[in-house]
This record gives structure tokens, sequence and C-alpha cells, in this order.
């Protein structure tokens, strides 16, 4: 069975350590926004705020990262990256200790968490592609999705216990440790010193070479299409999380636990879809997985806009959050893997940074707009017109079959 192919040990460790911070920050789902609210009583344009501006300015900072991680031992940066998150999110409690904590420190947090993040998946995703061979990438992909939602599944419902038992900062600390505990893990991956890549240029960090992920996007017809569609996709459906915390916590006066379990049990879905995912290519191809699944991710986002008090509105977030997760459980390992089969390895970091940076670029528009718009009018217009508008979203995915991985280009002389 695919799900029981081995990947070797260095994998298993990568895998273990990957884990770890999905599961802390399960723990520590929307913990910012959270704190936001329940501590700080802060409203909708701040909680959108936090969530735009810091992942905005995280994403500029990490712009010039990107040939820096390229050239750059993987695994050093991974664990760097790691250790940073640690430091700045261990800040939190601290602070709230002291009675300290304040809206702009959660800012600074955000900023330096989200370009942390990006910085990490470049150096991730280079370094997958050289730890386990072709065949190999989507059944990894797969893993890592499977676990991320389940480490969604899981965590919010015990993190909203927690925060009722022990106080707001509980599930930062978690999730601060986590990242501490997942830089161990990959230091025990071991295999010998890493060679740190050499530039093929006068200088790694040109202005050129801040831009190369991005020509090489928009360079492939296919690449260009999915990426300006996940962009849209990605930004209007988390747009929906702060919009949706503000209505269900204070306008619909959910309590924490039931905000949790109304995003953790529809993660159920992200097993089942990762595990198909393989499967379903090996059936139907790849381009039908875009066109299809690509579709059907975007479809259910308007059922927000009717979530009402009690049970029902809790039902309602949960069967829309399930039918989204399904399809972007399945749809994600398969973009990721294509998207590594499509670059060739002297790009692979600078064209992830492009990508994330691109996300979240998007989802900060998105979110802060969002925010403005609800401030203007109501959480629940604001999530209808996101409904709407992401129903425009599949026009962009590729229309003709161009999913036939090409071939590593040799590097220039």
């Amino acid at each position: 069975m695919v799900g029981r192919r081995r990947l070797g040990r260095r994998f298993g460790w990568l895998w273990a350590a990957y884990a770890v911070s999905a599961y802390g920050s399960g723990l520590g789902f929307g913990a910012l926004p959270l704190i936001a609210v329940l501590v700080l009583h802060s409203g909708p344009a701040e909680v959108s705020a936090l969530s735009a501006v810091g992942p905005a300015v995280g994403a500029l900072i990490a712009v010039p990262l990107a040939p820096w991680v390229e050239f750059r031992r993987k695994r050093s940066v991974m664990i760097a990256m790691d250790l940073t998150r640690f430091a700045v999110m261990a800040t939190i409690p601290v602070a709230y200790a002291f009675g300290r904590l304040g809206f702009v420190q959660l800012l600074v947090i955000s900023v330096v968490v989200a370009a942390a993040k990006i910085a990490f998946n470049a150096a991730g995703g280079a370094y997958l592609k050289a730890l386990v061979r072709p065949d190999d990438l989507l059944v990894a992909n797969a893993r890592f999705e499977s676990t991320n939602w389940s480490s969604i599944a899981v965590g919010p419902p015990l993190g909203g216990a927690a925060i009722g038992l022990f106080g707001p900062v509980t599930t930062v600390v978690a999730d601060a440790l986590s990242y501490l505990l997942s830089a161990l893990g990959i230091t025990a991956i071991g295999g010998g010193r890493e060679e740190a890549p050499r530039p093929t240029g006068k200088s790694p960090v040109r202005a050129g070479a801040l831009l190369d992920g991005w020509r090489h996007i928009m360079g492939d017809p296919c690449l260009r299409a999915l990426y300006l569609n996940n962009m849209l996709v990605s930004g209007l459906i988390m747009a929906t999380e702060p919009l949706l915390a503000v209505l269900l916590l204070r306008q619909l006066e959910f309590p924490p636990w039931q905000y949790g379990l109304a995003f953790a049990a529809p993660c159920i879905g992200g097993l089942i879809g990762s595990r198909l995912a393989h499967r379903v290519v090996a059936r139907y191809g790849r381009h039908c997985v875009f066109r299809t699944v690509g579709t059907l991710r975007a479809i259910w986002l308007i059922g927000l806009a009717f979530v009402r008090p009690g049970v029902v509105g809790l039902v309602t977030v949960m069967v829309v959050e399930l039918a989204i997760i399904i399809n972007m459980s399945l749809y994600t390992p398969v973009l990721a893997t294509y998207r590594l089969e499509r670059t060739p390895k002297h790009l692979v970091a600078r064209t992830l940074s492009a990508w994330s940076i691109g996300q979240q670029a998007s989802i900060a528009t998105f979110t802060a707009l969002g925010g403005l718009l609800a401030d203007v009018t109501s959480p629940r217009t604001a999530l209808t017109i996101a409904g709407l508008l992401i129903l425009a979203t599949p026009f962009l995915l590729p229309r003709r079959d161009q999913t036939t991985p090409q071939h590593e280009p040799e590097l220039a002389a």
C-alpha cells in the first residue's frame, strides 16, 4: 500500500520534526487573534490587521531572504528559523505574566513568524527534493498534508480546553516549545555534512536574483495559472478566519471550545483527501485534480454567510469546512509535488519563496479588506462577499493538460 511505503530514516526524522511543529501550531490555532479578542478586547479592524499586516510585512522581509536561503545549507536554515520562532513566541507568556502584553508586540511577532515560516518552507521544500526519490515526492507531500490536518483536528479542541483551564496564553507556550523540538528533530536527521550550493552568477543576492523565482513561475504557463489561482483562493479563504472569530466569539457568543471544535472536527477530511491523492492522480491524472478538485474547493465558502447561533450554526460551519478541507487536502500535495518537479534544483528555494510571498501578500490584502468591510458593514456581509468572489477563481485554472513534468535543465557554467 502507498501509505506504508518506506522513505528512509532521514525522512522519518524530518516527518517527526514536522509533526511536532504541526501539532504545536494546532494547539495554538488562531492564538494571536484569540488573544487579541479575549485579552486585549480588539475589534474586527484590529483583529484583521493582526492577521493581515503581520504576514504582509513578513512577506516583504522574506523577499531578500530567498537568495540567501537558496545558497545556504537547507538544514541549517530550517533549524535557525525554528529557533527564531521559538524565541519570539516565548515572549508572549513572559509579557502576559508581567502585565505588559500589547497589540504592537503581537503585531511584531506575527511579522517575524511569517518571515521565518516562508524561509523555513522554502528550505524544507528544497531539502525534501534532495532527500527522497522523485517517484516518492507525492507520497512524502501527502504524509505532510495528512499530518497537518490531523494536527488541526486534534489541536484546537485541546487548545480551547487548555485556554479555559489555564489561561489564554497556554497554547502559545505549547506552540513555542514545538518549534524548539522541531529544531532538535531536524538536527537529529544527520546523514553527513550538507554542502552549501554554489551560486551560478556573480552574487547570489544581486537585485535580479530576488525575482528569479517569480520569473520561473510566470514563464511557465501551467505554474502561472496555478499560482494566480492559489493566491486568490488562499487569500479569500484565510480572510474569513478573523471574520469568523469576531462573528462566532463576539456576536454569536460561541464559547472558545466550540470555536475550536468548529474548525477541528472537519479536519478529519484532511486525512481522507491526503490519503486519496496518490490514487486519484494514478487513476485520473493531475490535470483532472487541478481542474475538478480545484473547482470543488472554491464553491463551499459562501455557506459561512448562513451561520446562525446555537447547534445549527456550529453544524453549518463544520459542514462547510469539511467540504473545503477534503478538496484542499487532496489538491495541495498534488500541487506541491508538481511544483517541485517543474522547478530546477538551483531555483527551488527562490521559487517556493516567491510562491509563499505571493500567497501571504494575497492573504494579507484580502484579510485587511475583509476587516475594513466588516467594520463598515458587518462580518456576515464580508463573509458573503468573500464567498461570492471565490466562485470566479476556477476560471484561472489551467484549461489544457500541461502537467507533464519537465526534465531538469543543466545549470549554466
